[in-house]
């Protein structure tokens, strides 16, 4: 059974998000981190970039596969979490180990804040893994 934090909002394409303001960070679930496996490479966008809601941002790599991310908001990426990108062989651990911590993956100056009510809660998202 995953983790799903009751205080976070969910994507269907397995993104959380956490809303601190107009600041919303970002990273992809546990149920996600688990489908996935060890995570051995991530790939995210440049600070400044504009994203549109749904737009691809990066991408993450296990053992297993290759996935797209996607963003569950539009607005403009604020701040990445480098220490993913700076040693993603060793650094993509924190994303199978703190998905919700230290596994963060990016920061969004959100341009609707009012877009998060259409993100999932909790319950929502664990009817959509199936659990």
């Amino acid at each position: 059974m995953s983790n799903v934090p009751s205080e976070l909002k969910y994507s269907k394409s397995h993104e959380w998000v956490k809303l601190d303001g107009d600041i919303a960070t970002v990273g992809i679930t546990d149920h996600a981190q688990e489908e996935l496996g060890d995570i051995v490479y991530v790939e995210l966008p440049e600070v400044g970039r504009v994203l549109a809601y749904d737009d691809v941002f990066g991408t993450v790599e296990s053992v297993k596969a290759v996935s797209e991310l996607y963003s569950p908001l539009a607005g403009e990426v604020v701040a990445v979490n480098e220490t993913l990108t700076d040693d993603p062989a060793n650094n993509g651990a924190l994303i199978n180990s703190t998905p919700y911590e230290d596994g963060w993956m990016l920061k969004i100056r959100v341009s609707d804040p009012d877009a998060l009510a259409e993100l999932l809660d909790a319950e929502g998202y664990k009817s959509e893994i199936g659990e």
